[in-house]
């Protein structure tokens, strides 16, 4: 994934490993909650990622095709480093391992990986790599590793 340095109301893609673009990110600009819609230019399936506001922890919800499919939230008090967890409808919640800051964790599930994200796969500013386990919702993912960014660069 490589964002664009500027770019008006965050709009970007997400390429996959053949470098073809597989994801559409909307940023929409002007808007009183940080707001982005994705589109998966594969299946059609469209993301909404939408901060929660007056909440006391910081958290986004992940809509797909209208129903809500997570929300990802940072913990409340977190001493040394930033703690995160997905919470998925209908499945268990992912529990994020690693420096979300840096762009070197992983997704994982009952102690098993369900996706990576790294930045050393790439020489490239401001790119990184999401490698998605299968029977993952790569879409889904790719939405909540955007969310995790967001929460964690906050003014970026």
């Amino acid at each position: 994934m490589t964002q664009k340095l500027v770019s008006i109301g965050d709009d970007y893609f997400v390429e996959n490993a053949a470098g073809e673009r597989a994801f559409r990110i909307d940023g929409k600009a002007l808007r009183v909650r940080e707001t982005l819609l994705m589109e998966d230019l594969q299946t059609g399936d469209e993301y909404r990622l939408q901060e929660k506001l007056l909440r006391v922890k910081d958290s986004m919800t992940v809509t797909k095709d209208g129903q809500r499919a997570a929300v990802v939230k940072k913990a409340i008090v977190s001493p040394i480093r930033d703690r995160f967890t997905v919470s998925i409808s209908g499945t268990g919640d992912l529990k994020i391992k690693g420096n979300v800051l840096d762009h070197e964790y992983r997704l994982m599930r009952d102690g098993d990986r369900v996706a990576e994200v790294s930045k050393k796969w790439f020489r490239v500013r401001d790119s990184y790599g999401i490698e998605v386990e299968p029977g993952m919702d790569a879409g889904l993912v790719v939405a909540c590793t955007v969310a995790l960014d967001m929460m964690a660069h906050q003014g970026r």
